[in-house]
């Protein structure tokens, strides 16, 4: 949050209505949550400014997955509770998996925290940020609560808005504690699902993204077969948006009547998010989960056959206990020889909290990294041939705004790149505003961004400039 140029705003009286702004951090299921606390401040009359550093309020909606995440938050906590030194700043609010599972020992360590906002109690937002909820910690358990489409939701997103169809995860992974933060796995219904996607196209959203910790599990806990393939054909059948996208499509719960319904239906883009994590039987057995090199790359391969024009997104974590240079060696040979499109690498965090802790740390920070480094070493010119292959099409993509570094062009992707964990196309012919699906001609090529010119608009955006309040259903 860096620091104001000039004096501190004038303080308001304790009666007056603050400014809140909002520090959003870690996943997109996160973003939503801090986008329906955005609505119910907008609902009960709060102002809500997208600049947090204009804010006599700050609501620091905090990531506790991994040790980085945490120190991101951490040190997001600490640079607001300065301004509130400096009189900047007049309260401090945290919500978000840290204060569902940390309130009571962020309470002790940074006393400028005023008020904690728990996973279940996402409307609370409103007294904490007018300071009637000083003192109140969060149940420190996991979350039980499911959210549905009569809470009200601000989007933050640019002519594409996530849907989080589920919460929670039954996932035993031994990597992973957002289990113990978000609790079990339980769906939302689809007649709910429905309503909130209506809404969102009234808004103007031009892509929906489904989003689960687990997402590829939806409905199993409804009793529901097959349950993401009937959600996605309730979604499309009930509204017209251009495209639908799922993220989060774990190998275990993947039913490949989706991969079949993503060939028959053009509105379900052609992308499969895969987290796989690692490909070596014994290092999958100790993260607890099942898969081996051949029948991962089996999966691949049906994936590929069916779904004409696939492209596959995966994420690997180097140096989880038991990853030697043999082991990760496979893990290198299986990326370099499988090709996929978008390749995430992240080194393993220990954390205490983690149900596999028992396991230790025994890999160095120091060679954690360097396999990070090499792994994406291998991916990056698979990447950039993959790109370069796109060179001279025409293509559909969603422009989602100005390119913040340099404004002079605009920001798109095509169906082939999920917004913000892809690549980007950057527009430097042409211009249309955030929400308008366009044809571009790509350019140029690099490893992982495109560069391309507007053709023509294939559809108009709906998108008013600015954070966008969902409409109620009519």
């Amino acid at each position: 949050m860096p620091r104001r140029d000039g004096p501190a705003a004038e303080p308001r009286t304790a009666g007056d209505i603050p400014r809140v702004g909002m520090i959003a951090l870690g996943c997109a299921k996160n973003l939503v949550d801090g986008e329906v606390m955005l609505g119910h401040l907008r609902r009960a009359g709060v102002e809500v400014t997208a600049d947090p550093t204009s804010a006599e309020v700050v609501v620091v909606n905090t990531c506790g997955f991994i040790v980085d995440a945490k120190r991101e938050s951490i040190a997001a906590l600490l640079e607001v509770a300065e301004a509130k030194r400096r009189g900047e700043v007049r309260r401090l609010v945290v919500a978000g998996c840290m204060a569902q599972r940390y309130a009571e020992e962020l309470g002790r360590e940074i006393p400028e925290i005023d008020a904690f906002v728990g996973l279940d109690e996402l409307e609370r937002v409103v007294v904490a940020v007018r300071g009637t909820l000083d003192g109140h910690l969060p149940e420190q358990r996991a979350a039980l609560r499911l959210y549905d489409h009569s809470e009200p939701r601000v989007l933050s997103t640019g002519g594409y808005a996530y849907l989080k169809i589920a919460e929670g995860c039954n996932n035993p992974c031994s990597f992973c504690h957002i289990p113990r933060m978000r609790g079990r796995f339980r769906s939302r219904r689809p007649a709910d699902l429905v309503a909130e996607a209506r809404r969102l196209e009234a808004a103007g959203v031009q892509e929906l993204i489904l989003i689960a910790q687990d997402t590829t599990r939806y409905g199993e806990d409804l009793g529901l077969r097959s349950g993401l393939v009937h959600l996605v054909r309730e979604l499309v059948g009930s509204t017209e948006i251009p495209w639908f996208r799922v993220l989060y499509a774990y190998p275990a719960t993947l039913d490949e009547a989706l991969l079949e319904l993503m060939a028959d239906e053009p509105r379900l883009v052609p992308y499969l998010d895969l987290p796989l994590q690692h490909v070596n039987r014994k290092v999958l057995q100790l993260m607890r989960r099942g898969g081996d090199p051949r029948r991962l790359a089996d999966l691949v391969e049906r994936a590929r056959r069916t779904v004409p024009g696939l492209a596959i997104r995966t994420t690997f974590l180097t140096g989880f206990p038991g990853e030697g240079e043999e082991e990760f060696g496979e893990l290198v040979d299986w990326v370099r020889a499988i090709e996929l499109d978008h390749v995430g690498v992240f080194a393993y965090s220990w954390q205490e909290e983690n149900p596999g802790a028992e396991l230790g740390d025994p890999v160095p920070a120091a060679v954690k990294d360097d396999r990070r480094a090499r792994l994406l070493e291998v991916q990056q010119p698979i990447s950039a041939a993959k790109n370069v292959a796109l060179v001279g099409q025409r293509l559909p993509a969603l422009v989602t705004g100005r390119l913040e570094e340099m404004e002079l062009l605009g920001e798109a992707h095509l169906e082939r790149q999920a917004p913000e964990i892809d690549g980007r196309l950057l527009i430097n012919d042409g211009a249309a505003p955030a929400g308008t699906l366009v044809e571009v001609e790509v350019t140029e090529a690099h490893p992982y961004d495109l560069v391309g010119g507007i053709v023509r608009v294939l559809r108009p955006s709906r998108v008013s400039g600015g954070p966008v309040a969902l409409p109620t259903l009519g």
